[in-house]
């Protein structure tokens, strides 16, 4: 008997410019400047959804913020191991620091303390890395607000927050409160309950895609 065959693309290349071609020619980017307009494509790349678009939430001088952390060797935080593993290294302009702390063994015992989750309680080990940074969140609501919280206390200042938390317990509240709130960096979000870990890794690679280029990369 023999085994059926498709045909279906095989060239990588040609597998990415056809899907950036059909994000550009599905998606509305016509509220968006130049920058963000970049970044909003990524997004969608990474869901597969142009509907999204009209949802997105860039706070002013948030794509300016993140591209010039990036280039200027800031490190890139993120609440996920998936959401570091979805970092592109090669894309990094200054050879950028991804750091993910959600399997310090400290965590356990500080969340039990804190009576909090790993991925809020992890924050406290953020402290000596965020100044400046990149923060990248796609998956924990608590990571968030914890975030929020701290910032909020006169502790360090991200360069500017990437929030994609999704889920149905905290998400969508994480993400209003990140949208309302003053006295924050600048930040770049998806309302509601939808985000992830994707998104959140392809929103770091926007902007490292438009520092290198800042950069001569």
């Amino acid at each position: 008997m023999t085994a059926p065959t498709f045909e279906y693309e095989k060239d990588p290349a040609a597998i990415y410019r056809r899907s950036f071609e059909i994000v550009r020619a599905e998606t509305d980017l016509s509220r968006f400047d130049a920058d963000e307009a970049e970044v909003a494509v990524r997004l969608v790349h990474a869901c597969g959804m142009p509907e999204i678009a009209p949802d997105l939430v860039f706070a002013a001088g948030a794509v300016a913020a993140g591209r010039t952390a990036l280039a200027a060797g800031a490190p890139i935080i993120c609440d996920a191991a998936m959401v570091a593993h979805g970092v592109t290294p090669r894309l990094l302009p200054a050879g950028n620091e991804v750091i993910s702390l959600i399997r310090d063994p400290r965590l356990p015992d500080m969340a039990k303390a804190e009576r909090t989750t790993l991925s809020a309680a992890q924050v406290t080990l953020w402290q000596d890395h965020l100044e400046g940074a990149v923060v990248s969140i796609g998956n924990a609501p608590t990571a968030l607000f914890r975030l929020m919280e701290s910032i909020l206390a006169g502790g360090p200042r991200p360069a500017v927050i990437l929030g994609f938390p999704v889920g149905f317990v905290g998400a969508a509240e994480s993400k209003q409160a990140l949208a309302a709130t003053e006295g924050l960096p600048p930040f770049l979000t998806l309302p509601d309950r939808r985000g992830g870990s994707a998104m959140a890794a392809a929103a770091v690679n926007a902007l490292a895609i438009l520092a290198g280029k800042g950069t001569g990369r």
